[in-house]
């Protein structure tokens, strides 16, 4: 089960950080959704709850009478407590006895999945503690969260390396049913029904997952298809993934629509895909525990840079994992819009995109791999497409 590892993953991590407790404070998270308590808990709750997780290796859910039978029944928490009328008695007793001298809560200006705890439930959270040291302890659980979401465990491996290979699968078939004709909201139709046939959701809002492109009239980034037709002498570029068991794929690949009398792409497209992929193993090559993320996004604008082209306007990898864009460390230039995740440190089992474009004269030409950071370098999750595919 996952739940299990990541709990026992979330103890380690508040010992290597040398955090007291960590206190994951959620109500009606079907509505609001805590994504820390989706990766630790056993389903939603809706009155009031929290889950406090220690170094000492506690892990202590108190929740809403009619929530606690899951969470006794699990088995997974050293301590299950339930009230009726008010959480704020239990809470402040137990934060009594454990003494804690940090307090983490799910706060975060640069990084959304650690950003959990609403505003209202703070606010909630200092009147149940006000008469306690408690909240002048208030620290910030970004690092802890970087850590649990980005070490990935050999299920979270397992399920992510699933949803690539059924992505492969289905990029496979867009190959084989492209044709000249088929407009952008064709060939994301026959993805969308793939997946209900297969009973999985897309990576990102299916209206702009996939994101299909063809020819230089095309709207590229987070736009949905549209009903551009696919044309001779087009580039068709499809941004896809899916969402199955939980967890995300997200790859990028290329085709090129012969003209004809053609046999192979002209070489200025040639070049520019060359260039792209380049740029991505270039990368790829430095991409190991230990570097810091905006060093591996700065190395591959000089690669892009020195083949004629422009700097893409975007970071060149994110994490993926339980979301599409997964949070933490990430690849990303020192811009302002990213706060503190360019700085962050890559670790072993985090799993990244690598991804980048240019635009040509015969529509955008953009690439996307997903690699996982080993003890010494990459493992590719999906072999990198190496030259572009021809529609014929």
């Amino acid at each position: 089960m996952l739940q299990p590892e990541k709990l026992a993953q979330a103890n380690q991590i508040l010992q290597e950080l040398d955090v007291d407790a960590w206190l994951i404070f959620a109500r009606e998270t079907e509505e609001t959704p805590e994504r820390a308590w989706e990766l630790l808990a056993p389903g939603m709750v809706v009155w009031q709850s929290a889950m406090l997780l220690t170094k000492k290796g506690d892990r202590i859910a108190i929740v809403g009478k009619g929530d606690d039978d899951e969470y006794r029944r699990r088995g997974w928490y050293t301590q299950v407590y339930s009230y009726v009328q008010g959480i704020g008695e239990i809470l402040r007793e137990t934060l009594t006895r454990l003494d804690p001298q940090q307090l983490a809560l799910n706060y975060s200006e640069s990084n959304p999945n650690a950003d959990g705890l609403t505003h209202g439930m703070y606010l909630t959270l200092q009147k149940i503690l006000q008469e306690t040291p408690y909240v002048e302890r208030f620290i910030s659980a970004d690092p802890i969260l970087s850590r649990l979401r980005g070490r990935k465990t050999p299920e979270e491996l397992k399920r992510i390396r699933a949803a690539i290979e059924r992505t492969l699968i289905l990029f496979d078939e867009t190959t084989a049913r492209m044709k000249i004709g088929f407009s952008e909201k064709q060939i994301a139709q026959h993805l969308h029904e793939r997946c209900e046939e297969w009973q999985v959701g897309t990576a990102w809002p299916r209206d702009q997952c996939p994101a299909v492109n063809t020819g230089p009239h095309s709207s590229a980034g987070h736009a949905g298809p549209s009903d551009l037709q696919v044309e001779p002498g087009h580039l068709v570029h499809v941004d896809f993934g899916i969402k199955q068991n939980g967890y995300c794929s997200d790859l990028q690949r290329m085709w090129y629509v012969l003209k004809p009398g053609e046999t192979e792409p002209p070489a200025h497209l040639v070049h520019a895909f060359n260039a792209v992929a380049k740029t991505i193993q270039e990368a790829a090559k430095i991409l190991r525990p230990g570097i810091v993320g905006w060093e591996v996004d700065s190395l591959a604008r000089e690669v892009i840079t020195s083949e004629g082209y422009p700097e893409y306007q975007h970071g060149l990898g994110h994490q993926v994992g339980r979301a599409v864009h997964d949070g933490g460390t990430g690849l990303l230039p020192r811009w302002e819009r990213y706060g503190e995740t360019p700085y962050g440190v890559v670790e072993e089992n985090q799993v990244y995109t690598i991804e980048l474009g240019v635009q040509t004269d015969a529509g955008y030409l953009g690439l996307e791999e997903d690699v996982l950071v080993t003890k010494n370098g990459v493992e590719w999750l999906a072999p990198p497409q190496k030259e572009l595919w021809l529609v014929k």
